[in-house]
């Protein structure tokens, strides 16, 4: 009897709150436990509070693509955050919620938005004990005191095992709270607030634990039934750096981006790791231009001779040399640092370190700001040249931390797409940044020149391996120990595209991981572009090697009249 009593008090409370507080749609969520709630409908995203079981928010909107619904506040029904949606029951039809994309703020030291509450505690708690109920009280977690000092770079992972997917990453020297300990398994669950439940796992074995750990709750569970985390979301990028606005993305264009990113995931090259891949594609066509990792510098390697290459180019003002052309393609067929280096002294009037500076002066004068070369190439890294001036290292936003590129050799994926897709607009058309801002400087044959001179860079790897072969593809490839990456102009029968792709793994980069993902991604690309005649494999061939100048290609570039 005491418990039917209590049910139609209950059923009456809920009902009379229910009519006070109906939200718009109907529908409400419920914390299973507790859930995090969040800025935006992404598990990276600032965390703007909890809800906890026992409460119901109205759901005034949904993500169009990903499990996640919006909170609002009870009473207002304002944005309250995002919660994902298997942390939550729910009651109505959610398909009556309308699709949304705000963002929550949470201003510093801002009160809590109220939760949709029954009735207050002490009221609840009365009720029930005029039946003799007693409810009991939520305790908020306390930290556990006991921490964990990260050995190096780890995963932090969803349950206790390397089967589980991974949240993130913890760093050395990252200190992680230990909430419990696993009586079956050598892994301790962590605090990590960027995972669904607030909680993660990490192999004991690679924590220096200050504390004593079975202090804590054990746990001895081998089975977890967690919801299943959102898929990792893109981070492609509508890029632009000529123009103030980037064209608008087509569907079609971004899924392909979409395709790229994934594909970087799973050949291990993933943004929270140090082991990492940064794009830039650009449709010559159209205009769009998608990009990820374009905020992180890395070493520019043989990539950056672009650069020189169209700094020279404007220097001469004229037809090379046959000294002149000789140099230009030992240095960009051949990739030798001592005709590159001799290509620096042409620019610097025998100076290779003004060459440099001049050479970064170049791109900033065309916007490109995060790209820069201050020094000639090193011939010997065990006898390294003093300058005879300081050097002045440009400001940068990029960031040079993540892959420790060459202080004085720094590159950018999207500032070496977009020096690409100028010098493709100097050749072929009527506008340019490089005309416009070097005019009379740089002519529309000079940019044939030196796109014919990169098309004559044949090393049967990388972009070349994902092309058809006898695909014309003007590039500059480049690599060094932990640092590989190509960057070329695809000209392909259904539409011409610029690619960079840029690798890095600390120390040794393996040419078996790197060459064929950088191939695959450009046979993807070319295949988007010619659906009907697509490449149904790639193909890896032996590096030759290069013998020298060739007579007819320095007698091309010496050419008034040759087009390439």
């Amino acid at each position: 009897m005491r418990h039917l009593k209590i049910f139609f008090v209950l059923f009456f409370l809920i009902a009379l709150s229910a009519q006070a507080q109906q939200p718009a749609t109907g529908v409400t969520a419920e914390a299973i436990g507790q859930a995090n709630l969040r800025a935006t409908a992404d598990v990276n995203s600032a965390l703007v509070g909890q809800i906890q079981a026992g409460t119901r928010y109205p759901v005034i909107g949904r993500h169009e693509f990903f499990p996640w619904l919006l909170l609002g506040n009870t009473t207002t029904h304002e944005p309250t955050g995002w919660v994902f949606r298997d942390l939550v029951n729910i009651y109505g039809d959610v398909a009556v919620v309308p699709v949304t994309t705000v963002e929550v703020g949470a201003p510093a030291g801002a009160t809590p938005p109220a939760p949709l509450t029954l009735m207050s505690t002490a009221t609840a708690t009365a009720t029930l004990e005029i039946f003799g109920v007693a409810l009991p009280t939520a305790t908020p977690a306390a930290a556990s005191g006991i921490t964990g000092l990260v050995l190096g770079e780890i995963n932090v992972r969803y349950g206790p095992g390397t089967e589980f997917p991974r949240l993130g990453v913890a760093r050395e020297g990252d200190t992680l709270e230990i909430t419990a300990w696993h009586t079956q398994l050598p892994w301790v669950q962590v605090r990590y607030p960027a995972s669904p439940n607030s909680l993660g796992w990490v192999a004991k074995d690679l924590l220096e634990i200050q504390g004593d750990i079975f202090s804590l709750p054990s746990l001895s569970q081998t089975r977890f039934d967690l919801p299943t985390l959102t898929p990792t979301e893109s981070v492609i990028q509508a890029s632009t750096i000529f123009s103030g606005t980037p064209v608008m993305i087509s569907p079609q264009f971004r899924s392909l981006g979409d395709q790229l990113w994934m594909m970087m995931l799973q050949a291990g090259f993933e943004p929270e790791t140090s082991k990492l891949g940064s794009l830039f594609l650009l449709d010559l066509r159209t205009g769009e231009a998608i990009t990820f990792g374009n905020d992180i510098a890395f070493s520019g390697m043989s990539l950056n001779k672009i650069a020189i290459l169209a700094e020279l180019y404007r220097k001469i003002n004229e037809t090379p040399t046959l000294e002149e052309a000789t140099t230009l393609v030992n240095a960009m067929v051949c990739s030798e640092n001592t005709s590159t280096n001799q290509m620096l002294d042409i620019i610097g009037d025998g100076d290779g370190y003004a060459g440099a500076q001049e050479v970064t002066g170049f791109l900033q004068q065309l916007g490109l700001n995060q790209t820069f070369l201050i020094a000639p190439y090193a011939i010997d890294r065990n006898n390294i040249p003093t300058p005879p001036f300081p050097l002045i290292v440009p400001p940068t936003t990029a960031d040079q931390n993540r892959t420790e590129p060459d202080s004085w050799n720094q590159a950018t994926v999207a500032d070496l797409g977009w020096l690409l897709g100028s010098l493709y607009q100097c050749a072929y058309s009527k506008s340019s940044p490089l005309l416009e801002k070097f005019s009379g400087e740089i002519s529309p044959h000079e940019c044939r020149q030196m796109l014919h001179l990169m098309s004559n860079n044949k090393i049967g790897a990388l972009i070349e391996s994902g092309v058809p072969v006898g695909t014309r593809v003007a590039h500059k490839h480049g690599w060094i120990d932990d640092t590989h990456g190509d960057a070329g102009i695809v000209f392909s029968p259904g539409g011409d595209f610029v690619l960079v792709v840029i690798l890095h793994n600390p120390t040794w980069l393996d040419f078996s991981e790197s060459f064929p993902l950088i191939a695959e991604i450009t046979r993807t690309v070319y295949n988007y572009y010619n659906p009907q005649i697509p490449l149904e494999e790639i193909h890896q061939e032996t590096i030759p090697e290069c013998n020298g100048a060739s007579s007819q290609l320095v007698d091309e570039l010496m050419s008034a009249n040759f087009e390439g």
